[in-house]
């Protein structure tokens, strides 16, 4: 069996956090600036672009409660998660339009929709087609359905999909938090479906799509076995995606086709890399050769699991692949 080469891997710092902040997710601009949320600390952060360089980032806002999920919904738009998962469970959709917004000036976030007493703890999101999101429910084991109105000024929700696989681990507690089900989504318009990492399921898996009505058009289907998988993007023109393995602080490379989970590799973490400690997020960047080749990815520095005890700055890191190595040279998970 052939496998594809592994991409030899260079990785820049482009941002610097504190230690202990808990960087959740993160989207890439038109202009590539990076907007960042920090779970714990309830903000929203922004690094200038084009993010190639170590660089100051600058705070948005400070949120009333835990801020996850963050998708660019229309140039400039964006729905922000909030969630009060190990608590209340109390969860909104916030709207926010950065379209003329100059960096270090204060921004006006709208609630336009609050989930009723079935959520538990809203994770990642994507767009799915204009005007429609999912959203991961990490501790409710399903994915919502958000169909937003006209300029994202009012939403609605509904259960997408629901599934065992999704499920969380409620004996996980040590080491805190507990681990979460279904985590990080990402949409493939080409090929048609819905992926999602089962953190607590140990899963890589995926959903088809009705192109039509953007509704799922059947059952999940197993991809492969990964643990430690959080969030992730997708490159559907070589056929993988690159998965953030949270607490194994690693970044591996995942294909999208059922039935080669043998063909996982690490991209980076192993052996040991202190750059890539707790990494949580992954997304392309946006200039014109950087989708499959230049991609951001978000880490916490070991806040939730400090390897050898020692936690670090929490970072964005600019991940540029290139051609290079044998996949076989590549170790697997």
């Amino acid at each position: 069996m052939t496998i594809a080469p592994l991409p030899e891997v260079a990785v820049t710092p482009v941002a610097e956090f504190p230690q202990k902040y808990f960087l959740e997710n993160l989207t890439v601009r038109r202009d590539n600036s990076v907007l960042i949320t920090a779970v714990l600390q309830k903000e929203l952060w922004y690094v200038p672009g084009p993010a190639h360089e170590l660089t100051e980032p600058v705070l948005v806002h400070r949120f009333d409660h835990p801020v996850t999920g963050i998708v660019e919904v229309e140039p400039d738009l964006f729905v922000i998660s909030l969630t009060e998962g190990y608590t209340t469970h109390e969860s909104h959709l916030v709207r926010l339009d950065l379209s003329g917004w100059t960096p270090g000036t204060p921004v006006s976030p709208e609630i336009i929709y609050t989930f009723d007493y079935r959520v538990r703890a809203l994770n990642g999101s994507c767009l799915l087609g204009p005007g429609v999101m999912a959203i991961a429910d990490c501790f409710a084991g399903l994915i919502w359905r958000i169909d937003l109105g006209a300029g994202a000024y009012t939403a609605t929700a509904s259960v997408w999909a629901e599934h065992d696989t999704m499920g969380d681990d409620p004996d996980s507690g040590l080491p805190w938090p507990p681990q979460p089900g279904v985590n990080g989504l990402q949409y493939g318009a080409r090929t048609g479906y819905l992926y999602y990492t089962s953190t607590a399921q140990k899963t890589f898996m995926r959903i088809p799509v009705d192109r039509r009505t953007l509704d799922a058009a059947g059952a999940p289907e197993f991809v492969a076995a990964i643990t430690d998988g959080d969030d992730f993007c997708i490159d559907e023109t070589s056929g993988f995606a690159y998965v953030t393995r949270h607490r194994a602080n690693t970044l591996d490379r995942v294909p999208l086709l059922p039935r080669h989970g043998s063909e996982v590799r690490h991209l980076l973490g192993d052996p040991f890399d202190a750059s890539v400690v707790g990494p949580s997020s992954a997304r392309w960047g946006r200039e014109s050769d950087d989708p499959g080749r230049v991609m951001y990815v978000t880490t916490d520095g070991g806040t939730t699991a400090p390897p050898d005890g020692v936690t670090r700055n929490a970072a964005l890191l600019r991940v540029e692949l290139s051609a290079g190595t044998s996949g076989e040279e590549g170790k697997a998970r």
